[in-house]
């Protein structure tokens, strides 16, 4: 068997353990439309005040476990796993959930549909990981020759949103290229064997596909899309007292977590290969690229202005019902003193912090 057609065999194989580990960018569907596992056992901290957390594995309970910040909590945390952000929105509006991670878009498909949430802390990171990829032996070589090319990519995630943004930056739009609507692991077959030209995605999927397909980056989301991911909470956790508290604790513990992150690429890359089954290499690379270089930001304006210009861009294409105040789901309340939400990600090299090293590369294919 040729190598090639062994890898798009073999590849949807390999993401298995990545279906529950989909990142708050995804995009709602059959496998995704409600939470997987349901809740976990509340066995953190202590007290009498339980937040109910919603999160996606290989997600905040796992930073917060590695970066030892789950330890002396004045309170109990009760897990809920989810397998992107719409679903876990949904159990926020329901109530369900008192806060939970999610991406750049799906708060705006929440907002459109006038669900209950606000978003309540920040992080902007590098958006390398948004990727449009193509084939190694591609003739496509910058995005204005996706011009009536096929592109997968998952409706309504932030890969959706880095790719119309990238089309038109490149002087196109989407009607003139063919979108595939699938879900990254249908994305993948239909990548591998050739279904279609090219394939929008965002981390851990792009380190994956890049170490284990003949793959290669035409465009990132840099400079093209926000960067931001968020913290949401269901409005009645932000009106009682006693779980408002617990929020603001929970959400510097997130913050100093980070940190960590940044400071031990390489525990948190094993951590995170242990919790998702990620090849370690292909955690790390993850890690270097998007997720070690996100920065806790303040929610102000220009952060509430880049939401609600996504939220514009759908509306115009008519994937959300009308125009949306964004900044009407936001709740600033943990704002403190923290830096702008323009503060550049960090990067990993020279000057970067004790213990991060330069750009990973995994078997010479770029980082």
């Amino acid at each position: 068997m040729k190598p090639r057609n062994r890898a798009a065999l073999l590849l949807p194989a390999l993401l298995l353990p990545l279906l529950l580990t989909l990142t708050a960018c995804g995009g709602a569907s059959r496998a995704n439309g409600a939470g997987s596992g349901g809740a976990r056992g509340g066995t953190d901290g202590k007290g009498s005040v339980t937040l109910n957390v919603g999160d996606q594995k290989g997600g905040s309970e796992a930073v917060l476990r590695a970066a030892g910040e789950l330890k002396d909590l004045p309170y109990r945390i009760q897990w809920s796993t989810f397998t992107s952000g719409p679903p876990l929105l949904e159990a926020v509006n329901a109530g369900a959930v008192d806060v939970g991670g999610v991406g750049n878009t799906p708060p705006v498909f929440a907002a459109a549909a006038n669900s209950k949430f606000k978003v309540i802390a920040a992080t902007h990171g590098s958006s390398a990981g948004e990727t449009v990829l193509v084939k190694k032996d591609s003739p496509l070589t910058r995005p204005a020759q996706l011009k009536g090319k096929s592109i997968a990519v998952a409706q309504g995630s932030s890969a959706h949103y880095q790719l119309v943004a990238s089309l038109k930056k490149a002087g196109l739009t989407p009607q003139d290229v063919t979108l595939n609507y699938l879900q990254p692991a249908d994305a993948l077959a239909a990548f591998s064997r050739g279904r279609v030209d090219a394939w929008a995605v965002w981390d851990p999927y792009t380190s994956q596909a890049l170490d284990q397909t003949d793959a290669r980056i035409l465009t990132t989301g840099e400079g093209v899309v926000n960067g931001l991911s968020f913290q949401v909470a269901a409005p009645a956790a932000l009106d009682d007292p006693k779980k408002s508290a617990a929020l603001k604790d929970y959400v510097e513990r997130l913050r100093r977590a980070q940190d960590w992150v940044h400071r031990h690429p390489d525990a948190w890359a094993e951590a995170w290969a242990a919790e998702t089954g990620l090849p370690r290499d292909v955690a790390l690379a993850a890690v270097e690229r998007t997720r070690g270089t996100a920065v806790t930001v303040a929610l102000d304006r220009p952060a509430v202005a880049s939401e609600q210009r996504i939220a514009d861009t759908f509306a115009a294409l008519r994937l959300i019902p009308g125009r949306v105040d964004f900044s009407s789901f936001v709740d600033t309340r943990f704002n403190g003193s923290l830096p702008p939400s323009s503060t550049a990600p960090r990067t990993y090299g020279p000057d970067s912090a004790p213990g991060a090293r330069g750009p990973h590369t995994s078997q010479g294919k770029a980082g």
